[in-house]
């Protein structure tokens, strides 16, 4: 059963990139896949329990999958030294840009969810 899922979770990402490959979207293939997964999921109603398993051993080893990201970095060390401010900035405003947006999601979701508790 585990295997199965272990396939749809591939199957979604080929998914993904057959749609970029396709479309020209400029967004990477595998997070197409999974906003399809995703979509297939909420169109379902639940997760199977199949699936969670497979999915909180992935999550379990989730550091591992980083370790090439790592590394491909380390193979541009020389672009790092000669743009480590405009890198180092980029990623502090883009830091602070995604809790100020996600601090104002959240505020006014928490504001919807109540409105709608208050109506009903």
């Amino acid at each position: 059963m585990t295997l199965k899922f272990i396939a749809l979770l591939l199957l979604c990402q080929l998914a993904g990139e057959v749609c970029v490959l396709w479309s020209g979207l400029p967004v990477p293939g595998p997070v197409v896949g999974m906003a399809l997964l995703f979509a297939g999921l909420a169109w379902r109603g639940d997760i199977p329990g199949d699936l969670g398993r497979v999915v909180d051993g992935l999550l379990a080893h989730l550091s591992l999958l980083f370790v090439p990201a790592g590394v491909g970095v380390m193979l541009h060390i020389a672009m790092l030294r000669k743009e480590w401010l405009a890198i180092s900035l980029a990623l502090v405003v883009s830091t602070v840009l995604t809790i100020l947006v996600t601090g104002l999601l959240m505020t006014a979701l928490i504001g919807w969810v109540e409105g709608k508790e208050g109506e009903g």
